[in-house]
C-alpha cells in the first residue's frame, strides 16, 4: 500500500473533530473570482469557503519554514512563483535532502485539477494532499512525520498567527489547528489563478496579442493542418485542450469524473512497456500492467517557464519535446517507447517542417503567465 493512503486512511485522526469551519465566506471580506467570461469558478468544498483573511493566512504557512521538520523548507520551496510554481528540477529534493523520483508539478490552477499528483487518482482535494508533503516518508518531503504537536505549538509561538488563524477561522473553538492548516493553504491553492497570458488576451478580442507566428502555431496546435497537408497531425488537443489547457481538469458545476492518465511513449524497458521501477506512473497504484507508463497530462500553461519537463524531468526543452512527440515515442539504448505497448492512440507521430516547430513553439511561450510570475499578492511575504 502506497504512503498517501496510510495518510488519507489516518485523515479523521490527524484532523480530529475539526474547526466546525462552516462560517461563511463573510468571516472576512468575501472572495471574489477574477475570471474570464470562458472560464468557470473553481469547485469549493462547502467545509472551507474561500475568504480573504484565510487565503493571505494560506499564503504565509505555504512560504513558512515551520512546516518541515528541520525548519529548512515550504511548500513555496518546490513551488516557487517566478517559475509558475515549480522549481526547476528535474527531480525534487525534501527537507532532507532525499531526492525524489519525479518533478514538483506547478500547483497554478491547482483548484482545477481532477487529480493532484502525477498518478493518484485517489488524491482529490487541496485539503488532503497538503498533507502528503507534510507526513508522507516515501519520500520524505516536509518531514513532518509524529510532530503535530510541535507544528502546532511552532505556529502559536508566532506572534502574527494566533490573530490571522482567529480571524480566517472565527467561529473556531481552537483556530490554530491540522485541519486549519491545510484548508488555509488549499484556498491559497485555489488563488493562484493563470488566466492572463497573450493567448488568454487573444481569445479575449485582441488581435494583436499573438504575433503571425504564434498564430500559426496555435493553429497547429488545435488541429490546423501541416504544409505537408495533414490535417490534425500533432494531435495536441486532444489532451491538452479546454481552458486549462489539460484534459484532467474539474471545475464548479462539473458533474463527469475528468480523471485522465496517458501513457506518451517516454519509455519501453522491455516488450511489456515498463518504466523505470517504482516511478511506473498509475500502474504503481492500480498493479494493473495496461497502466504502466501512465500519468497525469499536466496544464500547459505557464510551459515554457517549467522546464524540465515530464513527470521525471528527463527532457530539457521544449525543442526536445515537440521533437519526443514527432518521434511517436522516445529512443533510448534501453528500449524504443514507440513501441510501448500501452502508447496513448494520440502518440502516433508526426512531419513538421522547422518553420513550423518554431510557430508551434512561440505558441507555447505565449501561453506564460507574467502577472502570475511576479504579482504581489502570491508572492512570498518573509522575503518582503
Amino acid at each position: 500500500m502506497k504512503p498517501v493512503f496510510h495518510i488519507l486512511i489516518l485523515l479523521p485522526l490527524l484532523l480530529g473533530a475539526g474547526c466546525g469551519d462552516s462560517e461563511a465566506a463573510s468571516a472576512s471580506r468575501a472572495w471574489v473570482w477574477d475570471l474570464p467570461e470562458t472560464v468557470p469558478p473553481p469547485r469549493v468544498p462547502e467545509d472551507n469557503p474561500m475568504s480573504e483573511a484565510k487565503v493571505e493566512l494560506g499564503r504565509f504557512l505555504f512560504y513558512d519554514t515551520k512546516l518541515s521538520g528541520n525548519q529548512t523548507q515550504s511548500c513555496g520551496s518546490c513551488h516557487q512563483q517566478a517559475v509558475a510554481f515549480t522549481d526547476r528540477l528535474a527531480q525534487a529534493e525534501g527537507s532532507t535532502g532525499e531526492e525524489h523520483p519525479r518533478s514538483s508539478m506547478s500547483v497554478a490552477n491547482a483548484g482545477y485539477a481532477a487529480s493532484l499528483t502525477w498518478a493518484n487518482p485517489a488524491v482529490v482535494r487541496l485539503e488532503d494532499q497538503a498533507l502528503v508533503p507534510m507526513f508522507g516518508t516515501d519520500p520524505v518531503e516536509l518531514g513532518l512525520e509524529g510532530m503535530e504537536d510541535e507544528l502546532l505549538r511552532r505556529l502559536r509561538d508566532d506572534e502574527r498567527y494566533p490573530e490571522m488563524f482567529a480571524e480566517a477561522f472565527p467561529k473556531a473553538l481552537d483556530p490554530i489547528s491540522l485541519d486549519s492548516i491545510t484548508k488555509a493553504i488549499a484556498a491559497f491553492q485555489r488563488a493562484l489563478l493563470s488566466f492572463d497570458s497573450r493567448y488568454d488576451r487573444w481569445n479575449e478580442g485582441d488581435e494583436t496579442a499573438l504575433t503571425a507566428s504564434e498564430q500559426r502555431g496555435m493553429a497547429l496546435f488545435f488541429g490546423g493542418s501541416t504544409a505537408a497537408g495533414a490535417t490534425d497531425a500533432l494531435e495536441c488537443f486532444h489532451c491538452h485542450g479546454g481552458f486549462l489547457l489539460s484534459q484532467s481538469v474539474d471545475h464548479d458545476g462539473n458533474e463527469f469524473n475528468q480523471q485522465t492518465f496517458f501513457n506518451n511513449g517516454l519509455y519501453n524497458l522491455d516488450e511489456d512497456g515498463s518504466y523505470p521501477e517504482g516511478n511506473e506512473g498509475l500502474f504503481d497504484i492500480t498493479n494493473d500492467p495496461a497502466d504502466k507508463g501512465k500519468f497525469k497530462p499536466p496544464s500547459l500553461r505557464n510551459i515554457a517557464v517549467t522546464a524540465p519537463y515530464m513527470h521525471d524531468g528527463s527532457i530539457a526543452t521544449l525543442e526536445e519535446v515537440v521533437e519526443h512527440y514527432a518521434r511517436g515515442g522516445r529512443l533510448l539504448e534501453s528500449g524504443d517507447g514507440k513501441e510501448n505497448p500501452n502508447k496513448s492512440s494520440f502518440i502516433k507521430g508526426f512531419f513538421i517542417n522547422e518553420q513550423e516547430k518554431a510557430d508551434l513553439i512561440a505558441f507555447l511561450h505565449a501561453l506564460t503567465d507574467n502577472k502570475l510570475l511576479t504579482d504581489p499578492a502570491f508572492s512570498d511575504p518573509f522575503a518582503e
